[in-house]
This record gives structure tokens, C-alpha cells and sequence, in this order.
């Protein structure tokens, strides 16, 4: 492997680092993410319960305990609670908006590196085919060797590139799944949440 890495030439060391500047990017995406899952759907049902038998500031305690977006939404809407549902559904809108903001930071880049990685790779080959024709011609032969031999480096780049796209679009996907996940429990906080503040008045 590695010697097959060295033989795809200099346009092998552009797609490894983009494909660790991608994995950086990914595994960011991935703390920040499962970090905050603690902060679920059980989490919000017991704000909400907490709301509506033991009041509002015991359910912003509860909060303060846990890191993550649904229990930032259920933090800023008790925050409002005291000026009725009306309050609290706006400082919902507004926090989400943040939270899905936060949910998806750093995921342009790790498509620009999915997209790159491949681009550079095709480069790499043609720059290779471009190398493999000046060998002939410098040969003036046409054997099968050194026609071979050329086209094979020059497919290495295109094959690197290849796979370090197909890691990072899976690694991408299973972070996009994470957030998907996220959105839907949000928006059920934000309805156990509105339904517990409006019972405790």
C-alpha cells in the first residue's frame, strides 16, 4: 500500500491531506454532536415534567445540568416563560435558528474536501498520461511496457482520490444522520416544552 501510495507521485501527498483535513473536520462534527445527545427526547420530557408539577426554575436547573441543543431550547424558552406561551414560542424560534446554525457548522468543508479530493486525483492522472507520452516519446518505442507501466501510476491519483472521497461521504452521511436525529427531537422539545409552560400557569 504504501509503496503504491509512493508510485502514484507527487499528486498523492494534495489528496492525503485533504482527506486529513476532512477527518478533522468529521471528527469535530462528530464530538460536538454525540456530546450533546445526552440532552434527548427523555431529557426534554423531563423538563417538562419537571415544569408542570415542581415550577420553572427547578426545570432550569434541570437544564443547566446538561450540554447539548434541546436543552438549550428548553433553557431560553423557561428563560421567557414568565411572559406567557407567546414569549417562550418566540424565543424558541429565535434559539433554533442558532442551534441548527451550530448543528451544521464545518459541514461545507468537509463537502469541499469530498468534492476536491477526486478533482485532484483526475488532475494527477492526466499530469501522469501527459508524463507516460513524453516517456514514449523519448523511447520512440511504443511497447506495451512503458505504455503500461505510465497509465498504471497515472491511474493511482484518480484511484486515491477515489476512496478518500467515499470515506469522508460516508463519514459525511453518518454526521448528516446524527443531525437528522437532532432536528426531530428539537421539535418535539419544543412542543413538550410549550404544553409543560402553558399547564404551569
Amino acid at each position: 500500500m504504501v509503496q503504491l501510495f509512493i508510485d502514484g507521485g507527487g499528486f498523492m501527498w494534495p489528496i492525503l491531506g485533504i482527506g486529513a483535513i476532512g477527518l478533522i473536520f468529521v471528527g469535530e462534527r462528530l464530538f460536538h454532536l454525540i456530546s450533546g445527545l445526552q440532552a434527548n427526547e427523555a431529557f426534554a420530557l423531563d423538563v417538562a415534567k419537571i415544569t408542570s408539577e415542581q415550577g420553572i426554575d427547578n426545570a432550569r436547573k434541570r437544564c443547566e445540568e446538561v450540554v447539548g441543543p434541546v436543552s438549550n431550547l428548553c433553557y431560553n424558552a423557561l428563560e421567557k416563560a414568565d411572559g406567557g406561551v407567546a414569549a417562550a414560542e418566540k424565543a424558541l424560534d429565535q434559539t433554533v435558528g442558532i442551534e441548527m446554525a451550530s448543528l451544521e457548522k464545518n459541514m461545507t468543508w468537509i463537502s469541499l474536501c469530498i468534492a476536491t479530493a477526486p478533482m485532484i486525483g483526475f488532475l494527477g492522472t492526466v499530469w501522469g498520461m501527459i508524463q507516460a507520452f513524453n516517456d514514449i516519446k523519448m523511447a520512440n518505442d511504443i511497447s506495451p511496457a512503458i505504455v503500461a507501466g505510465g497509465i498504471s501510476v497515472a491511474l493511482l491519483t484518480t484511484a486515491f482520490g477515489l476512496v478518500v472521497a467515499v470515506i469522508l461521504q460516508v463519514l459525511q452521511n453518518t454526521v448528516l444522520y446524527i443531525i437528522d436525529n437532532q432536528i426531530v427531537t428539537m421539535q418535539k422539545a419544543t412542543a413538550y416544552i410549550l404544553q409543560s409552560i402553558d399547564k404551569s400557569k
